[in-house]
């Protein structure tokens, strides 16, 4: 039988809470958070449904607190993976058969037990180990990913749009899984995307080998027993942590590679799909590759910008998380006539930010996530000591913890190398153009960065607004107009941008969704001719 799923509702939004003072979220949370900061758990690989701890061990830290261990976990390298291939194959027939509705109940499931008992167990395990505020940890690691489970199973049930059948004919189209595994690769800053790469592609019926990063470690572990909670059934996700390119490569040497589901650095992409490239005659059939990699995310104000929301846009989107985002502003150009004043509003309001330990909830920012990251931060900082202008920050503390002080520069060239290459942290460079040259300032925007992610547009005028959103038509996959460049909503706004920046197949929508699938055509003739000749070749 052709399994056909009937469409489901769409969802709301899960609603995101506060965590106001005095509120009993804030209590449950800073409960778990203790709870949490002294368990110290022995992290396992999940494969086939078993617990594996092999592997040399590596200790997973509190970026705020560098001293402070979370939990251990074990470097798979390529022996796990191929014991986690090997377990994905063999569950595959059996999750391919199971059909769309009870697979969509399982992760259903997931999302409502995220919703209740697993919520404040994943924003705590995503604070400690990703060093995000109480918020931050919130809309990413509850509500995203919640969204992300329900709306999936919404869009994924109205995927099999069916074909027409003439009279007499019969014709159908199913959506089976790729032939094979998913190698899905995730990243530390956000444990939705972390739990929405593996569970997508296993929702369409998909077995994976997950491998999270190793600083995503522990919420990624939480987030495996929540897919256990769930009823996943073994084999379908197996998890195996530790350094990346072991991983990958038992990966990529497999015939059964079917696709890849990643977000990370485009330099790691760009190795995987070279890698892919280069055994194409090897696979069984040619592997899916999707993928969100790095940004140079920009704000560009026009004269008639609104002064202060421009100035909150560029804070906000420069600094919450630390800049660790991959839409996080990092370049900025403002009309000079406005810049004075504009000057003075960002210096204010940086600054009363707070930086420091997250379960402190009075700080707006904690630290960037290693030593790796925090030493590139640093030479950055050095670097622009003699070559802009610093108005706020600057500096990098490490004595705690990987600190950041988040950093504002003005820059005279716009074709700098900090207006091109990604950063990844808290720190904004700004150029002041003549106000005359808007639509110049559009062009050397477009073409500086290799990027295309994400964007804002500043204006009042609603044909600036227009004519700036047609000249920057490629520069991003998710434009703002009059809002910040960050804080895409599973169902509101599709994610993902194009260029040096991914794929763009739309995490969270069908678009995606569908990458994860491949049709299947049925015909069925109820009268079949038995005859060979047609009417034509009858006598005149």
């Amino acid at each position: 039988m052709l399994d056909v799923p009937h469409p489901l509702p769409v969802p709301a939004n899960e609603p995101i809470l506060s965590y106001a003072p005095g509120s009993p979220e804030k209590a449950q949370l800073k409960a778990a958070l203790r709870a949490m900061a002294g368990e110290r758990p022995d992290i396992p690989h999940v494969v086939g449904g078993k617990e594996h701890r092999d592997g040399a061990s590596y200790e997973v830290r509190a970026p705020h607190a560098k001293a402070q261990v979370l939990a251990t976990a074990h470097d798979g390298g390529a022996a796990m993976t191929r014991k986690a291939i090997d377990a994905a194959m063999r569950a595959a027939p059996a999750w391919a058969a199971t059909p769309f509705d009870e697979r969509a109940r399982i992760f259903q499931k997931a999302a409502d037990l995220l919703a209740g008992p697993f919520r404040m167990v994943l924003n705590a395990a995503t604070m400690l180990g990703q060093s995000k505020t109480a918020y931050q940890a919130e809309i990413d690691s509850a509500c995203e990913l919640i969204d992300f489970l329900r709306f999936n199973v919404a869009f994924a049930s109205r995927l099999a749009e069916q074909p027409i059948s003439p009279p007499g004919v019969r014709n159908s189209l199913e959506l089976r899984p790729l032939e094979g595994f998913v190698l899905a690769i995730t990243p530390f800053n956000f444990s939705a995307i972390a739990g929405n790469l593996p569970s997508a592609p296993a929702l369409m019926g998909n077995v994976v080998v997950w491998k999270p990063a190793e600083t995503q470690s522990l919420a990624a572990y939480h987030t495996m027993r929540l897919f256990q909670a769930a009823g996943l059934p073994d084999g379908v996700i197996n998890i195996v942590y530790g350094h990346g390119e072991p991983i990958a490569k038992e990966c990529l040497d497999d015939r059964n590679l079917a696709g890849i589901h990643f977000t990370g650095s485009t330099r790691v992409f760009q190795s995987l799909w070279r890698g892919v490239g280069e055994r194409i005659d090897r696979y069984r059939s040619y592997p899916r590759i999707v993928g969100e990699t790095g940004g140079k995310d920009f704000i560009f104000a026009h004269p008639s910008a609104d002064l202060d929301a421009l100035a909150v846009a560029m804070v906000r989107g420069a600094f919450e998380f630390q800049g660790q985002k991959c839409s996080a502003a990092s370049r900025a150009y403002v009309p000079r006539s406005m810049w004075p004043k504009l000057r003075e509003r960002l210096v204010a309001l940086v600054a009363d930010l707070r930086v420091g330990d997250v379960t402190d909830f009075r700080n707006f920012m904690g630290a960037v996530i290693d030593e790796r990251s925090h030493a590139k931060l640093a030479g950055w900082l050095e670097r622009m000591r003699r070559e802009g202008v610093v108005l706020t920050g600057g500096n990098a503390p490490s004595e705690q913890g990987w600190f950041v002080e988040p950093t504002i520069y003005e820059v005279d060239d716009p074709t700098h190398q900090i207006f091109c290459d990604e950063l990844f942290g808290p720190v904004l460079a700004v150029h002041a153009y003549d106000d005359g040259k808007v639509d110049e300032t559009l062009r050397v925007l477009d073409a500086t960065s290799p990027y295309g992610l994400t964007g804002a547009i500043f204006s009042q005028d609603r044909a600036a607004l227009a004519r700036a959103t047609t000249v920057l038509r490629q520069a991003a996959g998710n434009l703002y107009l009059n809002d910040n460049p960050t804080g895409a909503v599973v169902g509101q706004q599709p994610f993902g941008g194009a260029r040096a920046s991914g794929t763009n197949d739309k995490a969270g929508s069908a678009y995606n969704l569908l990458r994860w699938a491949s049709p299947r055509v049925v015909k069925e003739t109820f009268v079949p001719p038995t005859t060979v000749g047609y009417p034509f070749m009858g006598e005149e």
